[in-house]
């Protein structure tokens, strides 16, 4: 985790601090567990409950002699508790609470993530509604196709980020188990009505089984969401990126008060929220092969996962999180350029209501194939002339043997463009 790329919110739960607290809080729900069925006294427990604390140096210095983390917090545990400490631990191996206090950090920063999304997915759907009737060219392969409209544009992201969002909570739930099985998972010294009743307290679910570690890919489905959500960033801020080019214009990042864009040319307004999206999408994704690689351990556990979760954990989820801000406050803030979206539609002459006139021909009984060559002809013949496309076709005797002026007049209509529009909007917003 960096500075520049945190959010202060992310930042604490991956703190060690928070994931010391974890720990505390696991250490005393299996206290509770064994005072609940009557293995540990109910004073011992209330002592456990006053006394219990930990100091993060003090963990540190003692982690530098026995070179265990676990150890290292359990003895400064009992430093602050007595006696009563004996009671700590009990019947536990080190990934059940490793393990288990990751799933609450996942199930934490998830739920944070999840407010963000949550954000993310109502100001598409206002964008969406505001400019579902305003027109702007559809281009395929970077090139200009058919005419659609700007709401049909932000409603494909829209039904992006709710997949999105979706994978998201069903990946919190995945990841929001717990398990204290002991070693090798087998509760030789420990009880599953022990795990039942602590997870409980822990708001999480056992495992169905557990080799003394909860399976990897529970958790590489984290990831994946993450990098679900990454990739539907990075596809509306490569569409904003062309969008914002001088020559095309059509919507262009917020640019504050103050704010330079370039060192050398005071000019400059450059779309670097959205460039500094396409990067950090390619970090977060990048995380998901190391997550994958986590899944293949040795026999019943290794610890070969630990360094890589130790990152990818705290740095995937404050990237996304810091992504998500941004690109939610770039959206609130996008100037739409309408006058350019309609003037970007006829510089190429009209040429992009071709398959109109590739229909209305069909309609009058030739093949699609005659259709298809008149009609290419004299769209390439304007394209390459720089001449209207509306008037090449006038000139055509072949064209004109077929259809009427009027008749070519109606193929360079939006043709029910915006109530098809309005109606694939309704799909969008009404699927859940």
């Amino acid at each position: 985790m960096i500075t520049r790329y945190s959010t202060k919110e992310m930042s604490d739960i991956w703190s060690d601090q928070n994931k010391y607290q974890k720990w505390l809080d696991i250490e005393i729900a299996v206290c509770e567990a064994w005072a609940h069925y009557g293995f540990v006294p109910k004073k011992s427990l209330n002592n456990i409950k006053k006394k219990a604390n930990f100091s993060v140096k003090k963990i540190n210095q003692i982690e530098k002699v026995v070179k265990h983390d676990v150890i290292a917090f359990t003895t400064n545990l009992a430093e602050y508790i007595g006696k009563d400490s004996r009671f700590i631990h009990l019947g536990l191996t080190s990934s059940d609470v490793l393990d288990t206090a990751f799933s609450l950090q996942i199930k934490e920063s998830g739920n944070l993530i999840l407010d963000e999304v949550n954000e993310f997915v109502k100001i598409l759907t206002k964008l969406s509604r505001k400019y579902i009737e305003t027109p702007i060219m559809g281009r395929s392969h970077g090139i200009h196709a058919e005419v659609t409209t700007f709401g049909l544009v932000v409603a494909n992201w829209l039904d992006e980020a709710k997949r999105a969002k979706n994978r998201l909570i069903n990946s919190i739930k995945i990841c929001s188990v717990g398990q204290f099985s002991g070693a090798v998972g087998t509760y030789s010294n420990i009880q599953p009505k022990i795990e039942l009743k602590a997870c409980k307290l822990l708001g999480l679910k056992p495992v169905d089984i557990s080799s003394q570690i909860i399976s990897r890919d529970v958790y590489a489905d984290f990831f994946v969401s993450l990098a679900f959500i990454a990739s539907c960033i990075e596809r509306i801020s490569v569409q904003i990126r062309h969008m914002q080019r001088t020559e095309v214009l059509e919507v262009e990042e917020p640019f504050t008060k103050g704010q330079k864009g370039s060192s050398a040319m005071p000019h400059k307004r450059n779309p670097i929220l959205s460039e500094n999206l396409s990067g950090l999408a390619r970090y977060v994704r990048s995380n998901l092969a190391p997550a994958f690689e986590n899944i293949p351990l040795w026999h019943e556990r290794d610890i070969s996962h630990s360094s890589v979760e130790r990152v990818i954990g705290p740095d995937s989820s404050v990237t996304i999180h810091f992504m998500l801000r941004r690109v939610n406050g770039m959206l609130k803030g996008l100037n739409v350029y309408k006058k350019n979206m309609l003037k970007n539609i006829y510089i190429t002459n009209g040429i992009i209501f071709s398959q109109n006139v590739l229909i209305k021909l069909i309609e009058k009984g030739i093949t699609r194939e005659e259709s298809y060559k008149l009609v290419q002809k004299n769209a390439h013949y304007a394209w390459d002339k720089s001449k209207d496309f509306k008037t090449v076709l006038s000139e055509d005797k072949n064209i004109m043997s077929l259809l009427s002026i009027d008749e070519i007049e109606s193929c360079f209509k939006f043709n029910n463009l915006f109530d098809n529009a309005r109606k694939i909007l309704k799909k969008v917003i009404d699927s859940k």
